[in-house]
């Protein structure tokens, strides 16, 4: 019988599970943010114990090698002191015409619907570094970004 009519399972057919993807980059945080993560891990190590299906097993033990490699590389961010944008300041910001108020993070808690980026962010990398008052280009636009006021994290 020829190889290509002949299969052995289901199996060998299904789609490679690969890591869960890192961000690249250094993994700062936030004291909230290595708080959220080692919460992360020990949520995952304590249902871990309970899920006795195989699939849900495995999916589970890839959530939590995820998190405990973030864990390990977390490198604590110093404490801004508010003089200039930079990583855990909360930033009032008026972005073409429309005022937001942001704060910088890490990626692991970065949520940009409750106002919080991850310093990687295009937006983050454009005010990193500006005082208060500073009006800078973004988005190819000049003038589209004004830093309002920053507040040391």
């Amino acid at each position: 019988m020829s190889v290509a009519f002949r299969r052995d399972g289901d199996e060998e057919h299904l789609e490679p599970r690969f890591e869960l993807p890192v961000p690249s980059g250094p993994n700062l945080v936030t004291a909230h943010g290595a708080a959220q993560i080692a919460a992360k891990v020990a949520e995952l190590e304590a249902a871990l114990a309970d899920i006795t299906e195989e699939e849900a097993r495995k999916a589970a033990r890839r959530l939590l090698r995820y998190w405990r490699s973030r864990q390990a590389t977390a490198r604590l961010a110093p404490v801004p002191d508010g003089a200039v944008v930079a990583f855990g300041c909360t930033v009032t910001l008026r972005l073409n015409g429309r005022e937001q108020v942001l704060t910088i993070v890490g990626h692991d808690e970065a949520d940009p619907a409750a106002g919080r980026i991850a310093f990687s962010a295009p937006l983050a990398r454009a005010m990193m570094g500006a005082e208060p008052g500073e009006v800078l280009p973004f988005g190819g636009k000049p003038g589209a970004l004004a830093v309002l006021s920053i507040t040391p994290g």
